[in-house]
């Protein structure tokens, strides 16, 4: 998926709003009658729809199965997430309350464009897109110089359009083709994660989180005066500055990623990380805990590393967590006192010191060894 940015001008910008609150209020009237009728197929929801949609909202046709489709994409992914346990148990008040009534879309909430509707011109920099006022031309975009030569070579299907706090986004598939993957890495970098500390690998690299833990510290102290002044204006700064955290946490997360996936992809070596789904589960914090556990973005620097791994061909594979804290890597020796502090490491046995997350990196990256040995055979060379 590939983001670029739309320049379009005051009267275009009106024109693509316009759409934008024109499809979401068919969207609306497509969801009441899939509710209303337990309709789940595309094509049973187009049939019962799309005489509405083409002479109420005006829609044309090729916007009106896309606006069909969205519904019906986002009906699926409810069933998906109910399934899953997404939404609690059954029996539960969230997925009693979720389930019970309709979906209801934004009016600004994305609309998705195929090639019938939305063409580009690279060279131009400009698009041409389908609008309730009528075809724009010329629309111009821009974005990072590698995203639009991704875009230029690799856009395949739909493209999302998106506006956010006023400005206009395109956000295009792209099939990119995998290079193909090391399946012979010559070892393995174990990647140890956590709080105060986001990653550390086992060739020595920290990467601190206390700049992050610091910026969550301060986005908690002004939102707690948003939240006490419960005004509509505090409101929508509250969201504001939700997404502007979020994106913070995940350009930090790109940043460990890439740099992780560029120092294996060099040395042609693997990635090992630890498998900790579930750990929110698994512990119970104390008051003062939870919210740096709950904000905690490991689930998101895993997506970062597998998908930027993927595209590399660096292979990556997920571990046993168990007690790789705690554990020597020389000896083996495995004790709580091995770590007298959050930051050290002694082995009581063997007399082995360093920093505790690098020594926990060393025992993710030994892991890793061994089960690639049961999953392919010879083990890889150590250096």
């Amino acid at each position: 998926m590939v983001r670029v940015r739309l320049l379009p001008g005051p009267e275009e910008a009106a024109a693509l709003a316009a759409t934008l609150r024109v499809v979401n209020e068919a969207a609306d009237a497509v969801s009441a009658v899939a509710f209303a009728k337990g309709a789940t197929s595309r094509n049973d929801l187009h049939k019962l729809t799309y005489g509405r949609l083409k002479g109420e909202f005006g829609l044309g046709a090729q916007a009106a199965v896309r606006t069909v489709k969205k519904v019906v994409d986002a009906y699926a992914a409810l069933r998906g997430n109910v399934r899953a346990g997404r939404l609690g148990p059954e029996g539960s008040p969230r997925r009693a309350r979720t389930t019970s009534k309709r979906i209801a879309f934004r009016p600004d909430a994305a609309q998705p464009f195929d090639d019938r509707m939305l063409s580009w011109q690279h060279d131009a920099g400009t698009v041409s897109i389908w609008t309730v006022a009528g075809r724009l031309k010329g629309v111009r975009f821009t974005g990072a110089p590698d995203h639009l030569k991704t875009l230029a070579a690799f856009r395949k299907g739909e493209s999302d359009l998106v506006c956010r706090e006023g400005k206009w986004f395109l956000l295009a598939v792209c099939e990119v083709p995998a290079v193909p993957l090391n399946v012979h890495p010559v070892d393995w970098i174990g990647v140890d994660r956590g709080i105060v500390n986001l990653a550390t690998t086992s060739d020595g690299r920290n990467y601190s989180g206390r700049r992050l833990s610091r910026y969550r510290r301060w986005q908690a102290r002004k939102r707690a005066e948003l939240q006490a002044k419960r005004t509509r204006s505090a409101n929508r700064r509250l969201k504001r500055r939700a997404r502007r955290e979020a994106r913070h946490a995940a350009h930090i997360n790109h940043t460990i990623a890439k740099d992780c996936v560029a120092v294996a992809r060099r040395t042609g070596r693997g990635i090992a990380l630890e498998e900790l789904r579930g750990i929110r589960d698994r512990v119970r914090p104390r008051r003062d805990q939870r919210a740096a556990l709950s904000s905690w973005p490991f689930h998101q620097l895993d997506r970062y590393i597998a998908y930027k791994a993927e595209s590399a061909g660096v292979p990556v594979i997920w571990v046993d967590p168990a007690y790789t804290s705690q554990m020597c890597p020389r000896c083996g020796h495995t004790a709580n006192n091995n770590r007298p502090d959050r930051d050290t490491f002694c082995c009581r046995r063997c007399g082995l010191a360093g920093p505790a997350d690098h020594v926990a990196g060393v025992n993710v990256r030994n892991r890793a060894r061994s089960a690639w040995v049961l999953i392919n055979g010879p083990a890889p060379q150590r250096t």
